[in-house]
């Protein structure tokens, strides 16, 4: 055993035995922006074996206030998430296995990206996600830790399928569309808390101490100094835990998406983009900006729209579906 753990060991609930079983888990986070940096953070330094994880997006000025991994060369170079992240946390622990994933996560390939993981952790910041999270979790029999930040306030709660209920007991899929980081804001140390209480109850699933794991979904608001834990209670009809019906795996999938604190829109395509072939295609449109992941085009409106070679379109500089599908239905389906 290295003494870059020294101090973990000395923790008498892990000690060598656990730290050595961290070194053999593998764990697998869905986003990697303000929760996800954080997350995958203090996993990597914390030894676990494998540490894989999947962004759809690219770094832009404004996630430095809160995403901890990122730098403004990310922001200069428009480096996918995914990328930037890796290329950090390998520096951070050569020890670890690190494997990001440049994808949006759907009902069709999230059973792909997290089958084989011990624990799948929650980075996202749409209830659409968490919903398609929770069922692959249960359907797989995968613990998932759930975590999310919004203003000043912060939650998380853990669900271990044949031990606890699920999410979707614990919140109604119907009232996932509330406030948002893009309408209210964020704190960046309400991030840190609700991502820490994540990665300690993960740390305790992977050593063997479930008893430890704490059984109430946890609220505080870091600006008011409250902190609230609510029994979680089993949905007597709940279609993930109880009737195994799984319905966010079922789901048709949502084509266009507003993004959370990101004024953008994402239009899913049919096919693949060849980004060159693009480029050369929208060049009289504004500035172009082509990388080996992406091409982004400036409009003379102050929009911007992004393509990704798996499909995916981003209209930036609004929030209405409505006029991002005119964008793209005028530039890229035509």
């Amino acid at each position: 055993m290295t003494n870059r753990y020294s101090r973990q060991v000395l923790f008498q609930p892990i000690g060598e035995a656990g730290q050595v079983e961290l070194s053999k888990k593998r764990v697998f986070i869905v986003g990697m922006g303000a929760l996800g940096t954080v997350l995958a953070t203090h996993l990597v330094r914390s030894g676990i074996g494998y540490v894989g994880f999947a962004d759809r997006d690219y770094v832009e000025r404004s996630n430095l206030q809160r995403q901890t991994l990122f730098d403004e060369d990310d922001v200069n170079h428009a480096l996918p998430k995914a990328v930037a992240a890796e290329k950090k946390l390998k520096r951070i622990n050569s020890e670890v296995q690190v494997k990001g994933h440049i994808a949006n996560i759907t009902k069709d390939n999230i059973l792909t990206y997290v089958k084989g993981s011990d624990v799948i952790l929650d980075g996202t910041d749409n209830f659409e996600t968490r919903f398609l999270l929770n069922d692959a979790a249960f359907k797989l029999g995968i613990p998932y830790v759930y975590g999310g930040a919004v203003s000043s306030r912060g939650m998380q709660a853990t669900f271990i399928p044949g031990m606890t209920p699920c999410l979707r007991c614990m919140v109604d899929p119907g009232s996932g569309k509330g406030q948002t980081c893009d309408r209210i804001g964020v704190l960046s140390p309400a991030v840190d808390i609700a991502a820490s209480y994540q990665v300690m109850e993960t740390i305790k699933l992977l050593t063997g101490h479930k008893k430890d794991v704490r059984r109430t979904l946890l609220s505080f608001d870091v600006w008011r100094n409250d902190r609230l834990e609510i029994k979680m209670k089993q949905a007597h009809d709940c279609k993930t835990c109880v009737h195994h019906d799984y319905p966010s795996l079922m789901d048709s999938e949502t084509q266009v998406t507003v993004l959370c604190g990101r004024d953008t829109v994402q239009i899913i395509g049919e096919e693949r983009i060849d980004l060159s072939k693009w480029a050369k295609k929208l060049r009289t449109l504004g500035d172009i900006e082509l990388t080996p992941f992406l091409l982004r085009i400036k409009l003379a409106d102050n929009k911007v729209i992004v393509l990704f070679p798996d499909g995916r379109v981003l209209i930036q500089g609004t929030q209405d579906p409505e006029e991002a599908k005119v964008l793209y239905a005028k530039y890229i389906s035509c």
